[in-house]
């Protein structure tokens, strides 16, 4: 798409020039004589750039200078002048003029600062984009008395340097928290590290963490900086924590204490000033008591006690949550809008959610994907939900069996989903493998059967 540059001069012999130059370098190239058909103009056409000639009949070039700016902060102006001083350029700057042009214009020299003036206008349109991506990214949808509580909560604590845990079932958020924090701090232009002390091998959790020299272990081709040295200045955060080997966290204790380590075969010690945050699905004090998590970490990490409401808590957000993941899934996959029915809120509103906000994203990616019609309704939704509604309708006096038959019939069927694959179907449904294990164990629900 070529680039619009509207030139503003009262010198036909000027406009004629120009525009000859800019057409015959690809440029789309509007033409006006004065400072106010300018302004007219810019009312309903938007120009990458405006060539503005200082000295206009009626109103200078630099007082409609003001009123652009005024009126479009985004706008692109160069300034051109035959009668030129160093005070008006710096005025014209100071206005907001992105450069200054004096006659006789040289081709040469108004085609570099053009491309000059686009390369920056393209780069400022990438970081507002950047900075849009990451707002969607870490936006906390919901109006609910526990989500007001964690939005203040997150007020109070981001600013400080006080390390803070996180607790929350599986898909609850922790880790959009965990974004929420370091971005309300003054660490909030530095780096954000993430490991997730669950997915990553034992054997490598180390190295993910401290990093490594070349040779220092099978597989160590070059020296590589761990987790906790990319975050210096920054954010670390641990998610999952509770899934942190002993040996492990032995190692993160002394970090702590020190804020130096050793990478993985280096006599070398790296100083850092990170802060850490951490998140677990687990009672950190059963799993103490256990002897699988060292008391003297927890109180490490456990400054500032956080707790995320699972979704079954906070009811009336799921209606928001739906709206804003059906909008977002609509336009990443270039769908049309979609509708949502009543009805269909209200089933939503009656499933409990065992995977949280992380199911119900996926549900309506999968609605937005799969369903062409314009209209989402009932029978689009997974028969899991679909089960749930019709339960309520029943009029079942014990709740509690009816929920538990509908848990039997959601599990088995998201076992055979997932190839009757236990770690598959956790991942799958945001619940913990050893849970997922004691519920089939309730159930008696026989793998493969």
């Amino acid at each position: 798409m070529k680039a619009s540059v509207l030139i503003v001069d009262d010198e036909v012999n000027v406009q004629r020039s120009l525009r000859g130059v800019l057409e015959d370098s690809g440029y789309e190239v509007w033409t006006v004589g004065s400072g106010e058909e300018c302004l007219q103009l810019l009312k309903t056409i938007s120009f990458d750039i405006t060539l503005l000639d200082v000295w206009l009949p009626g109103r200078d070039g630099l007082e409609i200078l003001e009123e652009i700016m005024t009126q479009r902060q985004q706008q692109y102006v160069i300034m051109i002048s035959g009668h030129g001083t160093i005070g008006t350029a710096v005025k014209a700057t100071k206005l907001g003029a992105f450069d200054f042009i004096e006659k006789p214009l040289s081709a040469e020299k108004v085609l570099l600062v053009l491309e000059h003036a686009l390369k920056q206008k393209q780069l400022e349109t990438t970081n507002q984009n950047l900075r849009d991506l990451l707002h969607r990214q870490t936006v906390m949808i919901g109006n609910s008395v526990p989500m007001q509580a964690l939005r203040q909560q997150i007020q109070f604590a981001a600013p400080t340097e006080a390390r803070i845990l996180i607790y929350g079932e599986n898909g609850t958020g922790k880790e959009l928290v965990a974004r929420l924090l370091h971005l309300g701090s003054s660490r909030h232009n530095q780096s954000f590290e993430d490991v997730n002390c669950a997915a990553i091998p034992e054997d490598l959790i180390e190295s993910e963490l401290f990093g490594c020299v070349k040779g220092a272990f099978t597989g160590a081709t070059e020296d590589r900086k761990g987790k906790l040295e990319l975050a210096n200045k920054g954010t670390l955060f641990l998610d999952e924590v509770g899934d942190m080997s002993l040996k492990t966290q032995a190692k993160l204790l002394r970090v702590l204490d020190e804020m130096r380590f050793h990478p993985i075969g280096s006599d070398t010690a790296v100083e850092v000033d990170v802060r850490v945050i951490a998140a677990t699905n687990k009672n950190l004090e059963q799993e103490i008591s256990n002897g699988d998590f060292r008391e003297d970490l927890f109180f490490r990490l456990n400054v500032i006690p956080f707790e995320v409401p699972p979704l079954r808590e906070r009811n009336e957000d799921i209606e928001a949550l739906a709206q804003y993941f059906l909008e977002q899934f609509c336009q990443q996959n270039g769908k049309s809008s979609k509708k949502m029915m009543p009805a269909v809120l209200e089933c939503l509103q009656e499933y409990r959610w065992p995977g949280n906000v992380r199911e119900l994203k996926n549900v309506i990616e999968r609605l937005v994907i799969m369903e062409p019609a314009p209209k989402v309704e009932v029978t689009h939704l997974p028969e899991a939900i679909i089960q749930v509604e019709r339960l309520g309708k029943s009029g079942a006096s014990d709740w509690r069996a009816a929920r538990e038959e509908f848990e039997k019939t959601y599990l088995k069927d998201q076992l055979k989903e997932n190839s009757w694959n236990i770690s598959k179907t956790a991942v799958a449904i945001g619940m913990e493998r050893t849970y997922l294990h004691r519920k089939l164990k309730d159930y008696k629900i026989k793998v493969g059967s």
